[in-house]
């Protein structure tokens, strides 16, 4: 009666904890979540000069504008994720470099609001006689802070490109109510701020458009865009406007090199229907660079079936204010939300188009899914990014074996240096977390190429999280490893439990359309058993040689509104983690590629299922990301039969594809240590019977919860 007890906890244990857990702040992702422009040097003061004539010219500027606060986020004309350092208004103004913070800035106060990842950074980057710290859910925010401290009639400033309309809505809501006005004000004052102190912005980039032929794209751009047409022709929309560059890329199958690890361009895409003839293309408009495009893209174009019409990047507002109010009342522009606050205003101040909005693009819920061409190069990838990765870690234990002095920023340019040897490869996903000992703990943490370097010692306990860009695919994976083998008990219990975790999540089965907020719990079930956790997400979708982190799909604890839910040919990661501050951290992180789950699949449980949740439709993981995972850390007597199976298939199918290449390139020393870390686990018979008795347990437990739970 205890096991069935047991059990029953269990069951309520899981379908309550989203209930829990959805009120816990946490990060998206383990890598970086926020817009990020990696610069300069870590922990490293603007000198008190600088910092005082900076803020001093930017209230100059806001003196002259008759602005009382000033409102610099972390942003650019694209709501993108990573951005470009034209667009690295907040570090220049403050000094802080952390990734994510919004700067505020009035007559006698200036301010930075941050999350807990960077509230040290702030101390150790940001002159604190001129800057106040804002603690994001200790202080009052943004908004608060306004609301409370700006008089009547006050203006607040911001510029429009860099807020999304449903951000400037809700600001300005707020301070409408408390009499303050929020004025747009389309030319940056930190630029103008920058350019009266002779260090003018960097230009923004634009760097040369790369064409992805079909082969690797599976599509091609005039396929895609007719499927949108057919989707404007449902909402009654004359125009469709892109502004997401990871949308524009991959509807046109181009890519650039704009923004660092993300291979997009800075463009809008504007597509108009035909009035007449309601399903067919009128014009399709490239917004981008200085409006002529390389003899080699227009080729290309032409091949994708895609006649397109460039015009300079800049000139974008102007012909939306003129082709709104040349459209007529009765057109209809289709708009994201998370379209810029500027664009918005371009449309409106036409004063007869309409404008149907979305909260999401029709093309970020079509991206999602891939193709066969586009899953079958994501293998493609992770089989070439295992053979690097596996290098690394070889190279890495050959050498502190040796004690020669490795650091972590050593480590991050040999996992570039053994990616660069792979055909295709365009260049790293993110920028390298290699955290060793207790820089393993900082969920964000990245070597720096100048300044202090850590030495990875034989004693750390070593996180690594990378990941790289190839024309088939985009990679991101994380092992951790104790660089002698010998973990301390905690560090054995939370590298085994973290584990089990990401087991129990990769084999688990979900009715199709199952929402990731749901599932994510059986990635901390394990640590939740003896009191521990982790404060970020659990997953994330994956682009297609596009961004590393692609909405709207997520594992997150709570429910995301735009997330179509669980379906096959998507790919997500699968990265539950543990960080004990100040002294280590813990992640295992894979790729896995949702399949249609039947007998005959590719998934451990398969030969069990007996249903398809009543013909909605049974869909489960399959790892794509090959790289062992150290064996000698784990404590085996935790481990269930059923995770020693996976566990063992797993290393079995890393080496067997992993291997012959190695052999046939001559890498006789890798081959060989690849073979002794995924040789198999064993333990003795009994305690083998002990386990094997609740594997059909906890699988029938995991459907039962998925089923119900959703």
């Amino acid at each position: 009666m205890a096991a069935v007890r047991g059990w029953i906890f269990t069951i309520y244990f899981i379908l309550t904890a989203n209930a829990v857990w959805g009120h816990i702040p946490y990060y998206y992702s383990a890598e970086p979540d926020a817009p990020i422009y990696v610069s300069g040097v870590p922990g490293v003061k603007l000198s008190s000069e600088t910092a005082a004539d900076r803020l001093r010219a930017v209230r100059a500027v806001m003196e002259a504008m008759r602005v009382d606060a000033y409102i610099v986020p972390t942003a650019d004309a694209h709501n993108s994720q990573y951005i470009s350092p034209a667009d690295a208004r907040r570090e220049w103004l403050s000094g802080l470099r952390g990734s994510s913070g919004t700067a505020l800035v009035t007559a006698t106060e200036a301010l930075v609001w941050t999350d807990a990842r960077y509230w040290t950074q702030f101390e150790e980057e940001v002159d604190g006689t001129l800057w106040k710290l804002m603690k994001q859910g200790v202080d009052a925010s943004l908004q608060q802070w306004l609301v409370s401290n700006m008089r009547p009639n006050s203006v607040v400033a911001v510029d429009p490109t860099t807020y999304t309309r449903r951000a400037w809505t809700s600001l300005d809501n707020d301070l409408s109510a408390a009499g303050v006005d929020l004025l747009a004000i389309y030319d940056n004052l930190v630029d103008e701020a920058r350019r009266q102190l002779s260090d003018g912005p960097p230009q923004r980039s634009n760097d040369p458009l790369i064409p992805l032929p079909i082969e690797y794209t599976g599509e091609r751009a005039s396929s895609k865009i007719s499927e949108l047409v057919s989707q404007m022709q449902q909402k009654n929309a004359d125009m469709l406007l892109l502004t997401a560059l990871d949308d524009i890329a991959y509807t046109l199958n181009l890519r650039g090199t704009d923004i660092p690890y993300n291979p997009v361009f800075f463009s809008y895409l504007l597509i108009r229907r035909h009035p007449n003839i309601g399903s067919t293309v009128a014009e399709i408009v490239l917004f981008w660079g200085d409006g002529v495009l390389p003899e080699n893209i227009r080729n290309h174009l032409t091949v994708e079936g895609v006649p397109v019409l460039c015009i300079p990047y800049e000139e974008i507002f102007d012909y939306l204010r003129s082709v709104s109010s040349g459209i007529g009342a009765q057109s209809t522009i289709w708009l994201s939300n998370e379209a810029s606050h500027a664009i918005w205003l371009a449309i409106e101040s036409g004063g007869s188009a309409h404008v149907y909005s979305t909260s999401i693009s029709p093309v970020a819920l079509k991206k999602c899914v891939k193709n066969d061409v586009e899953l079958e190069g994501f293998r493609l990838a992770h089989i070439k990014d295992g053979v690097a990765v596996v290098r690394a870690l070889h190279w890495l234990e050959t050498q502190v074996n040796s004690g020669v002095n490795v650091t972590e920023m050593d480590l991050s340019n040999k996992l570039v240096e053994f990616r660069s040897l792979e055909d295709n490869f365009r260049g790293p996903s993110f920028s390298t977390i290699a955290g060793a000992g207790s820089n393993g703990a900082i969920i964000h943490y990245s070597p720096q190429i100048t300044g202090p370097q850590r030495i990875i010692r034989p004693e750390d306990m070593l996180l690594v999280d990378s990941g790289g860009q190839y024309f088939e695919g985009t990679t991101d994976i994380t092992r951790t490893r104790h660089m002698s083998a010998s973990p301390t008990p905690a560090q054995r219990l939370t590298f085994t439990r973290v584990l089990k975790g990401q087991i129990n999540l990769a084999t688990t089965i979900v009715p199709k359309g199952t929402l990731g907020n749901v599932i994510e719990v059986l990635a901390r079930k394990y640590l939740w058993d003896v009191g521990l956790n982790y404060g970020h997400g659990t997953g994330h979708g994956v682009g297609h040689y596009l961004n590393v982190h692609e909405g709207p799909i997520w594992i997150l604890s709570g429910r995301m509104d735009d997330d179509p839910g669980i379906a096959p040919k998507m790919i997500y990661s699968n990265e539950p983690g543990y960080y004990e501050v100040g002294e280590y951290g813990i992640r295992h992180e894979d790729l896995v590629e949702t399949i249609e789950i039947t007998k005959e699949s590719d998934h451990i449980l398969a030969s069990g299922v007996v249903g398809d949740f009543d013909g909605r439709g049974a869909v489960g993981f399959r790892t794509i990301s090959l790289a062992p995972h150290q064996v000698a850390c784990l404590d085996v007597d935790l481990l269930t039969d059923f995770e020693i199976k996976y566990l063992n298939d797993y290393h079995e199918r890393v080496f067997k594809t992993l291997g012959p290449i190695l052999q046939q390139r001559g890498l006789t020393d890798v081959y060989v240590w690849l073979e002794k870390e995924c040789a198999p686990i064993k333990r003795d018979d009994k305690s083998s019977a002990i386990l094997v008795k609740s594997t059909p347990i906890l699988a029938a437990i995991s459907a039962i919860v998925i089923w119900l739970g959703y």
